[in-house]
């Protein structure tokens, strides 16, 4: 009796072992595969790539939702390495941003994110929470107030360009490229930079459509806002619509986790796979999901 008891334990903890380490193997890779396409985003393909691919430019709408997250509430789920891999991206993601001048407001957003988690974690929760010295930790939350004023003193000024501006197309023209914008705090910057623009940011069938395309009808229906004259204020409900629900994700290209190769990689982009079927093995990720895939 005693034998066989002892024969089960053992091929339980083989088990165990061989279920332990595949989980273990399939978090490295994965690791690895991500700190390789945060590095070709930021510097470029990697020319020992067949193909030679580069990202799209839509996948950096991809980065700073995953760094996000990553702030609101895994921080101190990440190890020591993984915390300065995850400082390391986020510097060239800001470096990028003053080098471009563009997605300034998006990237200030994930520094306030994580500089609001930062101080939830070194001053209320406790300083044991974080992975190394708290000295290095306060430097790096003064590194992000560096990286906020750099990013608040930015100038952009108006290109010297004589040819056909945005004010310069036809009215329809203007609100059919209007209604493409999915954020409406962009709508509203976009109806400051010159009067005309600010009467057709106004339009109501944009507003609507863009409750629309973010919210469900039940949800709407649950934040009607009339209008002094009757009618539904869309404008007033998107932002009323935005403070109670997640808005809809939206990317210029995600990640694509093939099921059979467990390979990751850019949508659009071929990886050599060997399934009879290749597009019925792959599955589009959105950030929280690649996040997932380190849940066991």
């Amino acid at each position: 009796m005693e034998a066989c008891k002892s024969e089960t334990e053992v091929k339980r903890t083989k088990c165990c072992g061989t279920g332990l380490a595949r989980r273990c193997e399939h978090a490295m890779r994965v690791s690895v595969v991500a700190l390789a396409i945060s590095r070709e985003l930021m510097t470029g393909p990697n020319t020992n790539t067949p193909g030679n691919h580069r990202p799209a430019p839509g996948t950096f709408y991809f980065y700073p939702q995953l760094l996000e997250l990553i702030a609101k509430s895994q921080l101190t789920s990440l190890s020591g390495i993984a915390q300065k891999n995850f400082m390391n991206i986020l510097e060239k993601v800001v470096l990028k941003v003053l080098e471009d001048q563009q997605n300034i407001r998006l990237i200030r957003e994930l520094l306030q994110t994580l500089y609001t988690s930062l101080c939830t974690l070194v001053q209320r929760v406790g300083k044991s929470v974080l992975v190394g010295n708290i000295n290095m930790w306060v430097y790096r939350m003064e590194t992000i107030l560096h990286w906020q004023q750099q990013l608040n003193s930015i100038q952009i000024t108006r290109p010297a360009f004589k040819g056909l501006t945005f004010t310069d197309l036809p009215l329809c023209l203007q609100l059919n490229i209007m209604q493409r914008l999915s954020d409406g705090r962009d709508l509203v910057s976009l109806g400051q930079a010159a009067p005309d623009l600010h009467e057709l940011s106004e339009d109501r069938l944009l507003w609507k459509r863009l409750c629309q395309y973010h919210f469900s009808e039940r949800q709407i229906r649950k934040r009607l806002i009339l209008s002094d004259k009757g009618q539904l204020d869309w404008k007033k409900m998107y932002f009323k619509l935005v403070r109670c629900y997640p808005r809809r994700e939206q990317y210029g290209d995600t990640l694509q986790l093939c099921r059979h190769c467990h390979i990751l990689s850019w949508k659009g982009t071929e990886h050599p796979c060997t399934a009879n079927n290749p597009e019925s093995c792959s599955v589009s990720l959105s950030p929280q999901d690649f996040i997932n895939l380190f849940k066991f």
